[in-house]
């Protein structure tokens, strides 16, 4: 997806991502007993400029799982609670500060439809009716995930940048984002929206 042009569907917008990342966090799995498994500390950066769109989730308990619920950002606690490591490091350059904390979703490239000639969209926002963070629950149909010890089963979710710009301004209107507020929350809500479950595999 990254360093090709597409056409937007709704904005005829030319674009090229260099960059694509987002926080998804707090994993959980429902079991067909109705109790959750939950993956503590587990915070990642999905980039599609690396392989870090495939996530690991050690640890998971034998059973069947009908279901998983998925935080798209960062919680609020983990938003002011200093320094920290892995996924969290300031290093990944998707913190701004401990006042406004995590870029939840980081979306860059060039565009020959822009004023700049890039497009530059750092979307975050923590705390109020403005925070960006969701979390939603996806259900796998007819088949359950199953975790028998003897393989590695897969959850296939599917995402779409496109859906950014499906509530939001062309570019020659706005190519950049860079602070919380209304426009930062539509445009991640329409994007984490779009995100679908596709299929399991065991």
């Amino acid at each position: 997806i990254l360093n090709k042009e597409y056409t937007h569907p709704l904005t005829n917008d030319k674009m090229t991502f260099t960059i694509f990342r987002y926080y998804v966090s707090n994993l959980r799995l429902k079991s067909t007993d109705g109790t959750w498994f939950t993956q503590p500390d587990s915070y990642y950066i999905v980039d599609l400029g690396t392989d870090e769109t495939f996530l690991s989730i050690p640890e998971v308990p034998g059973g069947e799982y009908t279901d998983i619920e998925v935080t798209f950002g960062v919680d609020s606690l983990h938003n002011v609670s200093g320094a920290q490591t892995g996924a969290l490091a300031p290093s990944n350059s998707m913190f701004w500060s401990w006042n406004s904390g995590y870029i939840m979703l980081k979306a860059e490239g060039i565009s020959p439809n822009s004023l700049t000639g890039n497009f530059i969209f750092h979307l975050g926002g923590f705390m109020g009716e403005n925070k960006v963070q969701t979390t939603k629950t996806y259900n796998f149909g007819t088949t359950p995930l199953v975790i028998d010890g003897n393989r590695e089963a897969e959850i296939h979710l599917v995402a779409n940048p496109a859906k950014l710009w499906h509530s939001a301004d062309n570019l020659a209107t706005k190519s950049s984002m860079t602070i919380p507020g209304v426009i930062a929350k539509t445009m991640s809500s329409t994007f984490y929206n779009g995100i679908k479950f596709d299929h399991i595999h065991n």
